[in-house]
């Protein structure tokens, strides 16, 4: 396993990271246990979760399998985004927070949190309270360090202004989403986390499956994430189905998987940290394990920067935001 710092941290994360939201939901809580302890025994050492994952399954699920592992993992979650009908059940104020982060140590078994994020900008709570009781987190002890997601580049810069003016902790980390079919980032995001130093770790990195390859325009395989979730159905369009198409023709003269090939492509896009790619099979994480040894070379790079290159521009492939 390869490690890289996160941002310009002291803080080592794997290069391939574990996507858990899945757990508790398509993946059941035996086949996550195993997962899960795959991925530690291959060296994985950062997993991701959600308060709000398959109903905060994934956060149990994960306490549950770390039981005596604790100290082998990077552990990252996030709160904001919506988790009941109260008025206080959403956002990034000091109300909201501490009470999550609360019931995330609870559920996950742990007295601290390695990487707390905020799932996605606020725009009802001012960023000095968010930021405020982020640092007071850190401070206590509950948490290690700070990051965001879903933040836009102006977003996530006046976040860091902010913290520089009040002498607060920064983020170090920010998820958006970011793949083959998703280029978007590239346009201010990555520019701005090269500039400041902050990590890339990009979420749906196979765009939820479609850069597997086994989406057609005419087929949704039984049990893929489109079967079973019809918002995510909705993401499926004509254009994204026909890269997955091209890139698993390239895959298959490169004699590796599709995944493997598109999450090689991302693990060398600037300013990324880690990969966070789910799994719902432990023979799924072992194919996204293969990316490790997939070598790209000028042509092949060339070729996938060409054929992905409409996806700079337009609307970001997902992206989750307060109504």
């Amino acid at each position: 396993m390869q490690y890289r710092r996160l941002g310009n941290s002291g803080l080592s994360v794997s290069v391939l990271g574990l996507g858990t939201n899945a757990f508790g939901s398509r993946a059941d809580r035996e086949t996550s246990i195993r997962i899960i302890h795959r991925a530690l025994d291959r060296g994985i050492n950062f997993i991701d979760t959600a308060n709000i994952y398959s109903g905060s399954e994934s956060e149990r699920i994960i306490g549950e399998a770390l039981a005596g592992r604790r100290h082998e993992v990077v552990l990252a979650t996030k709160a904001g985004l919506v988790r009941g009908e109260g008025p206080n059940d959403r956002g990034s104020s000091r109300f909201h927070l501490q009470r999550e982060l609360e019931e995330s140590l609870r559920r996950l078994r742990t007295d601290y949190i390695d990487l707390y994020q905020i799932h996605t900008f606020d725009p009802y709570t001012p960023l000095e309270e968010t930021l405020r009781t982020l640092d007071d987190m850190v401070r206590s002890g509950k948490v290690r360090y700070i990051g965001a997601s879903n933040y836009a580049a102006w977003e996530l810069m006046k976040a860091l202004g902010i913290s520089d003016r009040l002498g607060l902790v920064r983020f170090i980390s920010v998820q958006p989403c970011y793949s083959l079919a998703d280029r978007t980032p590239e346009l201010e995001l990555v520019p701005l986390c090269l500039d400041q130093g902050v990590g890339i770790i990009p979420y749906f990195p196979l765009a939820g499956g479609i850069l597997t390859g086994k989406y057609s325009a005419s087929s949704v395989p039984p049990g893929s994430r489109a079967d079973k979730d019809p918002n995510f159905a909705r993401r499926l369009d004509g254009e994204r189905i026909a890269l997955g198409e091209k890139v698993a023709r390239l895959a298959q003269e490169a004699g590796c998987s599709a995944s493997a090939l598109s999450l090689a492509w991302l693990l060398e896009r600037p300013a990324v940290s880690t990969v966070i790619a789910g799994a719902t099979r432990v023979e799924q994480l072992e194919e996204n394990l293969q990316s490790l040894s997939v070598s790209l070379d000028a042509e092949m790079r060339r070729e996938l920067d060409r054929i992905s290159e409409p996806f700079r521009y337009g609307p970001p492939f997902a992206v989750y935001r307060l109504a």
